[in-house]
């Protein structure tokens, strides 16, 4: 008698999931005093996996972080720097903005107080940003209700600095049941080791013309 077929609950649904970009704001590509090595070269990878999120009419996220000048809403770790002039992604500069590759359409633009506020900020038919007060993308936002709401099990993870923001959106998702993948050619400062916690933990590891392909084969 055959054994019955484990449930595999880390599957993800290609059909409902959502693409959630972290960080891919201006300050920190190439050339710029923040910089984070390896964010400009994945721009081409983003947006090919925004456009075909974007073509499938699956929703797309971009998660944006905002730091008031006096530092009052940044981490801890980085508060001093903004008390002393640092200007990193603040409200209403260029160095805020989304990278020009992945705006939905020209002349988008981030709006500073509403983000700030806490509430979404529409881009395009099925395109969000929202602002994240700290490392995470669930930590005090909204994520988890509109995912909820558009009916979203499963989630693609791409964008800047693995090691800070997006590693502890994954473990937040993961805490939340959501499906994960990670898209390990389209985020910066990935490691080997990171890649097998996160297989440890049922994330799956794909390459951006592999989540192409899903995405518009469902």
């Amino acid at each position: 008698m055959a054994s019955a077929r484990k449930p595999d609950y880390t599957r993800p649904d290609f059909s409902a999931m959502a693409l959630i970009t972290i960080d891919m704001q201006n300050d920190f590509l190439k050339g710029q005093p923040f910089e984070i090595p390896g964010t400009s070269e994945l721009l081409p990878q983003l947006r090919r996996i925004a456009e075909a999120f974007r073509r499938a009419r699956l929703p797309v996220i971009h998660m944006v972080r905002l730091y008031k000048r006096d530092g009052s809403n940044a981490e801890l770790c980085r508060r001093s720097a903004l008390e002393q002039g640092a200007t990193l992604v603040c409200p209403a500069t260029l160095g805020a903005e989304l990278a020009p590759p992945l705006v939905p359409s020209q002349g988008t633009r981030l709006d500073s107080d509403l983000l700030l506020s806490g509430k979404l900020q529409p881009l395009a038919e099925n395109e969000w940003a929202i602002y994240k007060p700290r490392w995470g993308a669930f930590f005090g936002t909204s994520l988890q209700q509109h995912l909820s709401g558009l009916g979203i099990t499963s989630l693609a993870f791409a964008g800047c600095n693995f090691p800070n923001c997006p590693r502890t959106s994954i473990y937040e998702a993961s805490e939340r049941d959501f499906r994960i993948v990670l898209v390990e050619d389209a985020i910066s400062g990935l490691y080997d080791l990171g890649r097998d916690e996160m297989r440890s933990i049922g994330v799956v590891l794909l390459k951006s013309d592999q989540l192409a392909q899903l995405i518009m084969r469902d």
